[in-house]
Formats: structure tokens, sequence, C-alpha cells
């Protein structure tokens, strides 16, 4: 089976190469009829020669014999008559060397060139006075030609399969890319939700139940109970539309500093559901990144509303702390507190989560440990049955360089935050302890 050699799209030098051979083998073969016309004019089979030369270049130069096998075998024919009629022909054979080492595999092109190479030998010893040293130079000239060829064509397969592989490499590569992006937004959107609109109507549900029992006996304490969920409402709303965009929580945005968005938080949460909730600053504010800003604010939120719905807590405190390159939030409740599994993955979630746990709830420690993974920050849950609950976020206030690992590393536990010792706001020994 003949081997088409490769398209100009695929090899853009398959073209000028085989042009240069064509008109190598025209050159060639010029030149050995003008020598055989010079010694052999009279000759009976100047006719013949003169024909078979001109059929000979027409034919190369159409470029069939390199797509054509039967268009190959007529020219290597009319080349051989030649050459037993004229021996000095012979020296057209390397460029159909190279024509039949392009157009045919390694299996078939082989024994033809070596058929080539006997013809010119058998010329070659034909010619008058010539010397037989020099039958060793065809064949030497084409196992090198063969030899050259046929490397630089393994060569050349081998970098084309390279270039297949990394074309579809990056192909997998932009599929894998589309999909982690795919699973980025669907994973921030899921624990935006979890951290503003589900908490949200999950506060408005527990008001509107407390309105309707307290209807018939409190009418003024009902109405409060519906304003509140009404403001909580607007609220979520304005949370929704922010958190599409990908923009700053509402409370950060209003407030300006995290400071001032925590100290916000717990005056609205004490205001809305009664629980006594205090803030407290540690250390002096330095720059944070406003992803950082915007995770603690939201793992304080989520905090606080696993308290208010599950920890059946006297009072509860957040604390924000200055520790040299890091910043860390606790928010901490005197509740009825759990046993965390080991590790620190607390099955209901923090600050109170591990007990009473819905169903379908329960989203909140794995939301809180994938905005802190993304910032090269940790979360640890420290409770006891009845002795409350204590949630820390430690991020650094220096966004980690693109691609570094994160300290939690692959498990999805975090490991306990290894930095300086800061007591826990614990409520067993007074608030002011921190």
């Amino acid at each position: 089976m003949m081997r088409l050699p490769l398209s100009r799209a695929a090899d853009p030098d398959a073209g000028w190469l085989a042009m240069v051979m064509r008109l190598a083998f025209v050159l060639l073969l010029g030149t050995s009829l003008a020598r055989y016309l010079t010694h052999h004019l009279a000759s009976p089979l100047t006719p013949w020669v003169i024909a078979l030369s001109i059929a000979l270049a027409a034919g190369h130069l159409s470029g069939l014999s390199e797509r054509r096998q039967a268009w190959l075998a007529a020219v290597l024919g009319s080349w051989a008559v030649l050459v037993l009629m004229a021996p000095s022909f012979a020296w057209c054979a390397v460029p159909l060397v190279y024509t039949v080492l392009r157009a045919f595999p390694p299996r078939t092109a082989i024994p033809l060139v070596s058929a080539l190479t006997a013809l010119v030998m058998v010329s070659q010893l034909r010619l008058p006075g010539a010397d037989p040293t020099l039958v060793l130079l065809p064949p030497a000239v084409a196992a090198l030609a063969t030899a050259v060829f046929l490397y630089m064509q393994r060569q050349g397969a081998r970098q084309h399969k390279l270039i297949i592989d990394l074309i579809r490499a990056r192909r997998e590569l932009a599929a894998v890319e589309r999909r982690q992006g795919a699973l980025s937004e669907r994973e921030r959107l899921s624990v935006e939700i979890h951290d503003t609109l589900a908490q949200g109507l999950s506060s408005q549900q527990m008001l509107l139940q407390a309105a309707e029992l307290a209807w018939e006996q409190d009418a003024a304490a009902a109405r409060g109970h519906v304003r509140t969920a009404a403001a909580i409402t607007a609220r979520n709303l304005a949370e929704a539309r922010r958190f599409v965009h990908d923009l700053a929580p509402a409370d950060l945005a209003e407030q300006g500093t995290l400071e001032a968005a925590l100290a916000a938080l717990a005056e609205r949460e004490a205001a809305e559901s009664g629980l006594p909730v205090r803030f407290q600053l540690d250390g002096s504010p330095a720059p944070m990144p406003a992803a950082a800003q915007s995770a603690l604010l939201r793992i304080a939120q989520g905090a606080l509303a696993n308290v208010r719905e599950h920890a059946r807590a006297g009072r509860a405190s957040i604390t924000l702390s200055y520790l040299g390159d890091q910043a860390v939030l606790d928010v901490a409740d005197d509740g009825r507190g759990f046993t965390p599994p080991p590790g620190g993955r607390g099955a209901g979630g923090p600050a109170g989560a591990g007990r009473g746990r819905g169903h379908g709830r329960g989203h909140g420690l794995p939301a809180m440990r994938a905005r802190l993974r993304q910032l090269g920050g940790t979360l640890t849950v420290e409770s006891a049955p009845g002795e409350g609950t204590v949630v820390s976020a430690a991020v650094p206030l220096e966004s980690p360089p693109a691609g570094s690992p994160s300290p939690e590393g692959s498990p999805p536990e975090s490991p306990p935050f290894e930095s300086p010792p800061v007591e826990s706001p614990r409520f067993k020994s007074p608030p002011e302890a921190r």
C-alpha cells in the first residue's frame, strides 16, 4: 500500500521539499541526456533515449509519482530502461531514492532502494574504464541517505505524536478547568446561600411561628416579630443581590470595616433574638484582604445563627483578635455544648449546631472550612456537654501565594490552629477574661 506524503497544511515544508526533489531530478536527467548526446549522438538508441527522457521529466514533474503507485512504478521502470540503455542516467537515482522513501513505508521502500542501488552498481561497471572500487560508492550513499531519512522521519513521527498528546492534554485541561470553575461557583453559591438566605429564612420561620403563638395573647409582641421578620427578609434580599454579583456582604459594605460590621452584627442579633451578644476587639486592627473579611463575617453570622437555633444559650460573644500576621475570630456561647468528634469536626456544625441537628442541615462546618481553605486559614471547634461551645477561625493577614497548599491539606478536617495560644472566651469565667 502506498503511503501518501503529508499535506502542506500538516507539514508546510513538504511542498518545497518535493519541488526541490523534482527539480533536482530534472536537472540530473538533463545533464545525463546532454552527456549521452555528446558521446552517442549517432547511436540508434538516441531517439528512444530522448523520448524516454522527455516522458520521464514530464511524468516526474507532475507530482503524480508521489501520490499514485502505478505512476511511480512507470517512472521507475522508465528510468531503469534508460539506465540499461545509457549508464550515465544512473545519477538520477538520488532523487528517486528520496521519492521512494517518502512514498512507501520502510518495509517496501528499503527493498526498492536496494534494487535501485543494485542497478546503479551494474551501470557503473558497464561504463568504459570504470574503476571497480567506485562500485562501493552507490551502496554507501544509499545506505547513508536511507538511514538519515528514516531517522528524521521517525523523529518527526514522535514529535507529531507529542504535539497530538499536547493538544489533547490542553483540551482535557481546559475541560477540567471549566468543570472546576463550575464546581467552584456552585460551592460559592451554596456557601453564600447557607450563610445568608438559609439562616435568614430559618430566623423568619422562628419569628413567624412566635408571632402566631402570641397573636391572640399579645398582639403587639406578635406584630414586633412580624416586623423583625420583614426586616430580615429585606436584608436577605440585599444579601442575595450582592452575592449573585460576588460582592462583599451588605454589613461589611455598609459599615466599612470588619470590626464595625461584627459590632453591628452583635447588636442586631441581640435586638432580633433577645440573646445578649457582646463584641470585643483584641489588638490593633491591621489591613486584611477583602476576601478574608467577608469570610470571617459570614462565619460569625453562621455561628450566631446556630447559637440561636440550637445552643439554648444565655449569652454569646464575638471576639476578633489580631495576632501578628494572623487574625482570629472566636464565637462563643454558654449553651449546652456537645462532644465534637475526633479532629474537631462537629457533626452538626459550629457553636451549638451539634445539638438538635434537623433534617437537611449540618452544612455549617463544611461551608466554613471551604471558605477558610481558600484563604489558607483554619477552623477549630471546642466544646463539651454543659460547657458551651467556641468556634475559632484563623486567617492570615496576607493573601496566600497562588497555588500554595492550604494549611488544612487534603483531609476534610482542619488541624488545630498552631498560633500563639489564646484563651478561649468560655463562659465559665466572666466575659472580661479575654
